[in-house]
């Protein structure tokens, strides 16, 4: 490749069906201290042959040193095409670890995808897409000299399935973890650990390099300081099981997370708990990954988090260093915030360079302190399962994600049973003479070796049946002939996808943050931008002035003295709606609808210790993630509810409008409209959107409790009562 030519997608597209992966298994960075221009280093790795600098570089013989850790990027646009260049991009920067989110709801299909579909919250992983991303990172790693891992998920109900195809196609690393699928995808506890046991021999035989989920407690737990001990925990337990399968340590990376942000004190709680874990699990491997528990719209405040994070990886360690884009808060997966994370991995890096000779961690008084009591909360909790009778009981005794400070119990831990969950009771026992269809497995096996049947896909490639693409319509080579323009001399703003047309402005407007608001949504409209949305707010002063982000571009004026702005409504006191509902009786069902995972934001609005509905007395059914809206209503009719909450985050091609105008289309048709309130929240929803897609309200980001609860009373109670009197 040269520099100044783009990728031709069409080209890396044909003949894929004889493509080959050039090899196997995770690759690490090449240490090489010394000198660079003017400065000498101690902890980077072996220069590109091509690539960007950091702005400042240019102050400095334009040297461009790459830190020791391997740097990741997170990739989610639902397009695998565009992800490609993104992915170019990204590793000029000095990304080497291509992680794809994959698409929400994977984790509960039961086979393998074929084709390339647009995903919907991530990127459908099928064969097809994982060739297609490894042959253009061979062109990509050709280009900038040095190795590229690719990664993403073997977990979920197809999870041996998916391995076998990782290894088939050269992916390099993977997250693998029995208890992620258990605890936030509620798969059935048997059939989640029998599956990781075949996944991860198969990894093993791959040299995957596996990483687990325990961090996701922290984006989970109320308080997720709290659970640091139930992290170390979690880590042991996945430890533990892999190395029994056949892993070596040096294969297993801990996913680790500080579990705090300022305005915390976050240094002198998050560091102990570093240190803990790589005393606790030293001779893995460590993935440090940025805080995205506290992350909202502010990129400013996401990255000054993620520099206090990259600070607490170099006075413990690294071995690989997530950067998920300072953007995730606002759910929008941008090319250029990707690229901006990991610059900043490298520029803190870089900067705290020889940091250990410097300083030395002070293991008298509080942090040997700290760090000598998590590991012994951490214990004692394993005590505890083992005493309890295990895992399982522990799960049905609700012990993990709990908001407690261990030995504490708050009681809002995640239960599972061990007959539960999705595919319960599906495990089945190998025949007398069962022949592994691969050559790397876990368990019994009559076949010595693959030899027994010629030769398995591992072992012989062209044995791979390759499918294409399976919808004329929804495939890669519509969506290539549709931005072809845009990726020749046609020249088009970009945000996601190759000639999407969305540009983003900043400016200041000297008013108060809601008039500012407004005001930048009637600019945009005198822009002639479609679907203007404000997508950062921040107060200078309550008087003075905002600092807003803005899709669009603006050379005018407008008077904001004109603005014709919605009169603010106040939700009702706690005392009304309380003495309400203590009055009439209220029931809610409540469930994230579609293919969507995401079960924070809901949660907030309902459960008590978020201060939700269920503080005023409000009956709430919550009914979980990923739900059909059609087990939505038969819920509501069931429970004789009086209002639908569904919660819809992801909006990728317009889903959450989708399941709007689903839930209020079905409840016309059963005939039950008339007796339910519809409402619809999500980061991407606003009340006219919801209204206009048959919902009665919508609330969108920042929306509280008592939000939810003073539209309902003051509609289903307050209206009444006063067109009666």
């Amino acid at each position: 490749m040269e520099p100044n030519h783009k990728l031709d997608l069409e080209s890396l597209l044909a003949d894929l069906e004889h493509y080959r992966p050039p090899r196997q298994g995770w690759l690490w960075r090449k240490t090489a201290p010394g000198q660079r221009g003017p400065f000498s280093y101690r902890e980077i790795s072996a220069d590109l042959d091509r690539s960007i600098g950091l702005p400042a570089s240019r102050y400095f013989e334009d040297i461009d040193p790459q830190p020791d850790t391997v740097i990741t990027t997170e990739i989610a646009s639902g397009r695998f095409e565009d992800d490609i260049r993104r992915m170019r991009m990204a590793a000029w920067h000095g990304a080497d670890h291509m992680m794809v989110i994959r698409t929400a709801g994977q984790s509960h299909f039961d086979g393998l995808l074929e084709g390339t579909p647009e995903g919907v919250g991530g990127v459908p992983i099928t064969r097809k897409q994982l060739r297609a991303t490894r042959k253009a990172l061979d062109v990509i790693e050709d280009e900038v000299g040095r190795p590229i891992n690719f990664h993403s998920y073997v977990s979920g109900v197809a999870g041996p399935e998916i391995a076998v195809l990782f290894s088939e196609e050269g992916v390099a690393g993977a997250h693998q973890d029995p208890q992620y699928n258990v605890l936030y995808r509620n798969i059935n506890v048997f059939r989640s650990f029998v599956d990781a046991a075949a996944a991860k021999a198969i990894m093993a035989g791959s040299c995957m390099l596996q990483i687990d989920g325990a961090h996701n407690a922290n984006a989970t737990a109320r308080e997720a300081w709290k659970v640091m001990p139930e992290l170390l925990v979690q880590h042991a337990i996945n430890c533990a099981f892999s190395c029994g399968i056949g892993m070596d340590s040096q294969q297993i990376a801990l996913s680790t997370v500080p579990p705090t942000a300022p305005p915390a004190p976050c240094i002198s709680i998050d560091l102990p708990y570093a240190v803990a874990l790589r005393e606790f699990f030293d001779g893995f491997r460590f993935r440090a990954q940025m805080n995205t528990r506290y992350m909202e719209s502010s990129t400013r405040e996401a990255t000054v988090t993620h520099v206090l994070n990259l600070l607490i990886s170099r006075l413990t360690s690294a071995d690989i260093q997530s950067t998920i884009t300072p953007d995730e808060g606002r759910n929008v997966p941008w090319h250029h915030y990707n690229v901006q994370a990991v610059d900043t991995a490298k520029q803190a890096l870089v900067g705290m360079d020889g940091l250990s000779d410097l300083v030395e961690l002070k293991r008298q008084g509080y942090l040997g302190d700290r760090i000598r009591e998590i590991k012994e909360r951490a214990i004692l909790f394993l005590e505890e399962i083992l005493e309890t009778g295990g895992y399982g009981a522990a799960l049905e005794r609700g012990f993990f994600v709990d908001s407690g400070f261990y030995p504490e119990r708050a009681g809002d831990g995640i239960v599972r049973t061990m007959e539960g969950g999705i595919s319960a009771g599906t495990i089945v026992q190998r025949d007398a003479d069962y022949w592994a269809p691969v050559c790397h497995h876990y368990g019994y096996n009559t076949a010595d070796s693959c030899d027994s049947i010629g030769g398995c896909t591992l072992c012989r490639p062209e044995k791979i049946q390759y499918i294409d693409e399976l919808d004329a319509e929804d495939n890669a080579h519509q969506r290539l002939k549709k931005s072809r323009p845009y990726r020749s001399h046609w020249l088009r703003p970009e945000v996601q996808w190759a000639g999407d047309g969305v540009v983003v402005v900043n400016f200041f407007l000297p008013a108060d943050s809601r008039t500012a608001k407004y005001a930048a949504l009637a600019m945009a409209e005198k822009m002639g931008l479609a679907d203007a949305e404000v997508i950062h707010s921040e107060c200078m002063h309550p008087a003075e002035g905002t600092y807003l982000e803005v899709r669009g571009v603006w050379d005018g004026s407008i008077d904001s003295s004109e603005l014709d702005l919605p009169e603010e409504k106040e939700p009702l006191s706690e005392r009304t709606i309380t003495e309400q509902v203590a009055g009439h009786g209220l029931k809610v069902v409540g469930a994230t609808v579609g293919e969507d995972e995401h079960s924070v934001g809901l949660r907030e609005i309902l459960d008590i210790k978020h201060g939700g509905l269920e503080g005023f007395g409000i009956d709430c059914h919550y009914l979980g993630t990923s739900v059909p809206v059609e087990k939505v209503v038969d819920a509501a009719v069931e429970a004789g509810a009086d209002a639908i909450l569904i919660s819809t985050i992801i909006s990728h091609n317009d889903v959450h409008q989708w399941n709007m105008r689903k839930l209020h289309s079905l409840c016309q048709e059963k005939g039950v409209r008339d007796k339910f309130l519809l409402v619809a929240g999500g980061t991407q929803v606003t009340d006219e959107m919801a209204k206009a897609n048959g919902m009665d309200a919508g609330f969108g980001r920042g929306t509280k409790g008592i939000d939810v609860a003073s539209f309902l009373v003051e509609t289903l109670f307050l209206q009444e009562q006063n067109s009666e009197n």
